[in-house]
């Protein structure tokens, strides 16, 4: 052991778990003069002692100081780093702002620059997840162990998202750069559902990159060579994922933007061992499902006269549109083939059918058409006029396919009712149409959803002000998260996912429903997030496969009292909804409180602030 770090050392007893400075830290210049004294920070701190309010202030000062996006996640980065609890503070009272710059669009730019930025994004050696090159899987209970000895005891993952970088976004293979995706999903996690930000574990896999502009960046701090053959990835990926779930076997695992192929292959192989999820087949499925139900309401067609086109046919589409397949088969008993012959899928080389020529992807086969004939539609606009679709949904990564001519097209089929229009790849670079471009070309008639942030929309004539709905997972997935965690089913069905969805929907009040809206404000993501993980736990009891007895007694209870589980309106047992309140982490809001909101306090002495402690 080097020379002062023994045991007993200041370097030992400031360390990032459990130190007794962690109070301090946070608590910054809000420490009362006295605290100062006894911790030994006389004369080395400014005098002035503020309250939280006035360090939010000061921190929201610099954040809109900051001339890009890019600049602004660096800065937010750095302050969750060095005091967690500002930083939450600081995100949840202004997250319709703050979400775009931590999550998408900006951290498709930070993921892609990521390597030339990431020495700034935490002080030297600050610990922040899991980094696992291909090279050293046969070590991954060392890496394992060295997480374990950087964190306090008791203070275990019980949630980590897992990103290989080889597909994030619509930007393709960013390699390790794609850390920034689990960073992002997990301050999601704790800001929309209350997750303990000190038990949430980022990792990317090192896999290599077969995009050579990284290859060739004398920066980047990734392995330098190209991705292995699917034997070899399926082999580490599952040595990588065993070790861990051996190490943490309650910990619910997210998986997030791998390549199609290996998304569908590691949740076929883990759903039903470790309690896992994936949120681009899964999640945005939910979400999708969830404002495609309140869309359908407002169409003017019915549900079981609906033809759905889809534009783009990866992992993310084929999830939605299964999403989708069980609204028609569960909520309108629609039987399964029936309901499949409404989805119709275009990618590259056009309308996917079974008779096209060439070899399809495993995934594409079950949406792939039969009915079709002699007839091969080459793009798009050929598919549009022969399928007549009465929905639009866009994962193609391919700006601008919906352009003026089909959106156009999209108005006139849909004439004597509205046009469903979600444009869903991301950033906005990506997205297929804007909400000002959908509104101009449907003559403001559009329902329509992004995957991407849009700007609210004034209608000329009348100067109404129109809000875009955002499909965005994070009205879904930390829900889900949630849920998994607290009630520990054993693993996570689809009609547990539908659930979801369904209580989505159903979470729209009376002023949205009346302004034709899709979605919840984003401002309610709390008490959205507190219905939603209710009705997943919920269902995981109604399907015997939830295993924390609390919970289960809680929802069997609220059933019985209530004679049902869910009310007429689609809210489930407010007695369930608010015993997850209870279990959502919150910064404090006073210095009272960072002693109890902190994680881990326990690991520090009580004490208290009049008599010049905390």
């Amino acid at each position: 052991m080097a020379p002062g770090m023994d045991s007993g050392s200041s370097s030992a007893r400031r360390s990032r778990s459990g130190s007794p400075d962690l109070v301090a830290s946070n608590a910054g210049t809000a420490l009362p003069y006295a605290t100062r004294s006894a911790l030994h920070l006389k004369g080395l701190v400014p005098s002035g002692v503020e309250d939280f309010t006035a360090q939010e202030l000061r921190a929201l000062e610099q954040l809109n100081m900051k001339s890009t996006n890019l600049e602004k996640y660096i800065f937010l980065s750095w302050l969750r780093s060095t005091n967690i609890n500002l930083f939450y503070r600081l995100v949840l009272h202004n997250l319709k702002e703050i979400a775009p710059v931590i999550y998408t669009p900006t951290v498709g730019q930070a993921c892609q620059e990521y390597s030339h930025i990431y020495p700034f994004l935490a002080p030297p050696n600050s610990v922040d997840g899991l980094y696992i090159p291909l090279t050293e899987v046969d070590n991954i209970e060392e890496i394992i162990e060295n997480y374990k000895e950087s964190i306090a005891e008791g203070s275990e993952p019980e949630i980590t998202v897992i990103t290989d970088g080889s597909r994030i976004l619509g930007l393709g293979d960013l390699g390790m750069n794609g850390m920034g995706i689990p960073v992002g999903k997990l301050q999601l996690y704790v800001a929309a559902a209350g997750l303990n930000p000190e038990r949430c574990l980022p990792i990317v896999l090192d896999f290599g990159t077969d995009t050579q502009k990284y290859l060739d960046d004398p920066l980047y701090l990734g392995i330098r060579q190209h991705r292995p053959k699917d034997n070899a990835f399926y082999a580490a990926a599952n040595r990588v994922v065993e070790a861990l779930h051996m190490a943490f076997p309650n910990m619910f695992i997210q998986f997030e933007d791998f390549s199609t192929d290996h998304a569908f292959g590691l949740l076929d192989h883990w759903r039903e061992k470790a309690l896992c999820f994936n949120d681009d087949i899964q999640g945005t499925g939910c979400v999708i499902l969830g404002g495609f139900i309140s869309a359908v309401e407002q169409a003017g067609i019915p549900a079981k006269d609906q033809r759905i086109l889809f534009v783009g046919a990866g992992s993310a589409a084929v999830g939605v549109a299964r999403q989708l397949l069980e609204y028609f088969t569960i909520e309108h008993k629609i039987p399964e083939e029936q309901a499949k012959a409404m989805f119709w899928f275009v990618d590259s080389r056009g309308m996917i059918t079974a008779n096209r020529g060439d070899k399809l992807a495993q995934h594409k086969t079950y949406f792939a058409r039969h009915d079709n004939g002699d007839i091969q539609c080459q793009d798009l606009e050929a598919t549009l006029e022969y399928v007549k679709p009465t929905a639009l949904i866009g994962l193609s990564t391919i700006h601008k396919a919906f352009n003026e001519r089909i959106l156009t097209r999209m108005n006139e089929l849909n004439s004597d009712a509205r046009p469903i229009i979600f444009p869903l790849s991301n950033p906005e670079t990506k997205a297929e149409c804007t909400f000002e471009e959908a509104m101009q070309f449907t003559n403001n008639r559009v329902l329509f959803a992004s995957g991407t942030a849009f700007p609210e929309y004034t209608i000329p004539e009348t100067g109404e002000v129109r809000i875009p709905g955002q499909g965005n997972n994070m009205y879904v997935f930390p829900a889900i998260g949630l849920g998994a965690v607290l009630c520990k089913p054993e693993w996570i069905t689809d009609t547990m996912i539908y659930a979801v969805s369904k209580a989505l929907a159903n979470s729209l009040d009376e002023q949205e429903k009346a302004r034709g809206e899709l979605y919840p404000r984003i401002e309610r993501i709390r008490e959205v997030s507190a219905q939603l993980a209710a009705a997943f736990i919920h269902q995981a009891v109604r399907e015997n496969i939830a295993k924390d007895q609390k919970w289960v007694e809680l929802a069997e209870s609220s059933s019985v009292a209530s004679g049902q589980s869910v009310a007429p309106d689609g809210r489930y047992a407010q007695s369930v909804v608010e015993e997850v309140k209870k279990y959502m982490w919150e910064p404090a809001e006073t210095l009272e409180q960072l002693r109890t909101s902190l994680p881990h306090y326990h690991h520090h002495p009580v004490v208290h602030s009049e008599n010049g402690k905390l």
